[in-house]
């Protein structure tokens, strides 16, 4: 089995006496394209400083290419580019020359900028000034930075925040072009699932320091598949909450007069709506939905925040 390209053991990090990271133990495999989601503050961009070393862990350790990066951090720098967080440009000069001055502090041939600009789709807008450009194009250049070096794995801080769909799509094209054609490995990070799960093969769930989940995308697909639920929309909200209490069923939420059930199979409807109905709660409509991803993930980092999607409603007949 490959060793993974990014690996830490029980990486651990805190600010004075809150605690950031807890135990983290990551593993991005070579020619993934890793999403590290989890919603703001859960420490996705101190992980990716400790992974950098930018920041320095309380305990655990950080390997990269299979070294250690304490022991080996200049030839893995070497080997990595990465935007954090909003890229630092010079606004006043062209985006062609913001990679110039990148070139010239890494001793790289002149050839190299045209080359990035060519895979970040810049060319046209290459001597425009960069404060002209949209904020797509900036990430875009600080993408296009972070390439200079021809590094074999991406790091990217948030790289679709504050995109608007159109550039959202752009960014997803780019980063399977980049991993599928330039055999680059890509680690982002991403407070929003819905945005890059389309792009991502391999997830990570942070949320408050813990790893909540760690695996291929086909992995959480499957929990999502297993985690059904059924929205019940009754006379007596309380009246109905205790019956489905009392008979070991867990209710996600309740409210205005809708509960939503955790379920194993669409078969469960019918015995929940006689349970109710035999109980003196009146029944005026049934909806059964696997959970969507999105769901999955606001289960993991927000208990009982998710509403159901897509939901398959049928009627039920009184009792």
């Amino acid at each position: 089995m490959t060793a993974p390209l990014i690996s830490t053991h029980q990486l651990t990090y805190h600010y004075g006496s809150l605690q950031i990271l807890q135990g983290l133990n990551l593993e991005v495999p070579k020619g993934s394209i890793y999403g590290f989601l989890g919603p703001n503050g859960a420490g996705k961009t101190t992980t990716i400083r400790l992974l950098l070393g930018l920041l320095k862990p309380a305990a655990g350790t950080v390997e990269l290419f299979g070294q250690a990066f304490v022991r080996h951090r200049v030839p893995i720098l070497q080997r990595v580019g990465a935007m954090i967080e909003t890229p630092s440009l010079y606004r006043h000069l062209s985006g062609k020359d913001n990679l110039e001055v990148a070139r010239r502090m890494l001793g790289l041939e002149k050839k190299r900028i045209n080359q990035v600009l060519e895979i970040v789709r810049l060319q046209q807008d290459a001597h425009r000034p960069v404060k002209h450009y949209s904020l797509g194009m900036c990430q875009r250049l600080g993408i296009a930075l972070a390439l200079l070096s021809d590094p074999e794995l991406l790091i990217l801080d948030e790289p679709t925040n504050g995109l608007d769909p159109s550039g959202i799509r752009e960014m997803r094209e780019l980063l399977k072009e980049l991993n599928q054609e330039h055999g680059k490995t890509i680690f982002l990070s991403s407070h929003l699932l819905s945005e890059i799960e389309k792009t991502v093969t391999h997830v990570g769930i942070l949320d408050k320091g813990l790893l909540r989940f760690q695996g291929r995308v086909e992995q959480l697909q499957q929990t999502a598949l297993s985690a059904s639920t059924l929205e019940v929309e009754v006379d007596n909200l309380l009246l109905a909450r205790e019956l489905l209490l009392a008979n070991g069923y867990q209710i996600i939420s309740s409210k205005k007069q809708r509960l939503r059930v955790a379920v194993q199979e669409k078969e469960e409807a019918a015995h929940l709506n006689q349970l109710l109905v035999l109980g003196g709660v009146s029944v005026s409509g049934l909806s059964y939905a696997a959970q969507s991803l999105e769901e999955v993930f606001l289960s993991l980092t927000e208990p009982q925040v998710a509403e159901p999607v897509n939901s398959l409603s049928f009627s039920i007949l009184p009792a």
